[in-house]
């Protein structure tokens, strides 16, 4: 017996989060079941217009769970289950697996083989009850990944913090890079690993560099460090502020975007931009004890 609310969820964002909030009130008792597939489905669909995403798997079950989901289900998005008609969906899946006695689904929710089922054929099913929720908010733009994404990648990482409850992370393994920040004196966590996931533009930001139980503020670079000739690619580094004598390679690691500071520049020579990271270095350490 169960409310079942159904979602990609990827962010699991403010307009995520109130439908969680809603399905709590409609559930009473009964326990909700946040059902979410990975991969993303546009990836099996149309793998050349599949979006970089805001989570990581493990992070949005972990959130999906912050936010009144008793249980997360994650439903493997293959070719297979893709073809799976409507009806063998509804069976097998809410039915027999999820023992759904509530359905919540948003207005534009398809389902099955070509996206066959809508909200008209879900609501037919006598087994369990359907509730679509109006997304729409009263006013002002809705809040979708797809906005979200598009405020990441062109660096706003304030406004996205705001539509998503809290900063925007990255999730990877420290990697060795150029090792020029620790000869300069600000030795960087470089993260890699990081396919799929939405790396904001590139510049400098302030935010917060987490391994293992260990939260630092940091200052964020981000791009290819364009002051120093022949660096390999655009890389992702974050600066511990006051931290030193870390050793943090091969390691987990997130780093989280609280405000960008400033473009990428190209300094000329080595006195200025260690001149200018020092001002960095001050502003996210501002920044981040507030």
């Amino acid at each position: 017996m169960s409310v079942v609310v159904i979602g990609v969820f990827d962010g699991v964002h403010k307009g995520h989060q109130e439908v969680l909030n809603r399905a709590k009130k409609l559930a009473g008792e009964e326990k909700i079941i946040a059902l979410t597939f990975d991969p993303h489905p546009t990836s099996v669909f149309a793998p050349d217009r599949a979006p970089t995403l805001l989570t990581i798997l493990s992070d949005r079950i972990e959130l999906l769970k912050i936010h009144n989901a008793d249980q997360v289900a994650v439903m493997k998005f293959t070719p297979e289950f893709a073809a799976m008609s409507p009806e063998d969906f509804v069976k097998r899946v809410l039915v027999e697996q999820l023992e759904a006695t509530t359905v919540v689904v948003g207005q534009n929710f398809t389902y099955g083989f070509k996206a066959a089922g809508n909200i008209d054929s879900l609501k037919a099913h006598t087994e369990f009850k359907t509730i679509v929720l109006d997304l729409e908010p009263a006013e002002g733009e809705v809040v979708s990944s797809t906005r979200i994404r598009k405020l990441i990648v062109a660096g706003d990482v304030e406004q996205a913090r705001s539509l998503l409850t809290r900063p925007h992370r990255l999730d990877g393994i420290v990697v060795h890079g150029e090792k020029r920040g620790r000869e300069i004196g600000y030795p960087t966590a470089n993260l890699g690993d990081l396919e799929h996931q939405t790396i904001p533009a590139d510049g400098v930001y302030a935010g917060w560099l987490t391994v293992g139980i260990n939260r630092w503020p940091a200052a964020i670079s981000i791009g290819t460090n364009p002051t120093f000739d022949g660096i390999r690619g655009r890389q992702v580094e974050a600066y511990a502020l006051d931290q030193v004598g870390l050793d943090l390679y091969t390691q987990k690691a997130t780093i989280e975007f609280g405000w960008r500071l400033r473009d990428t520049l190209k300094f000329d020579g080595l006195d200025p931009l260690l001149e200018q990271m020092a001002k960095d270095c001050a502003k996210a350490r501002e920044l981040t004890e507030l």
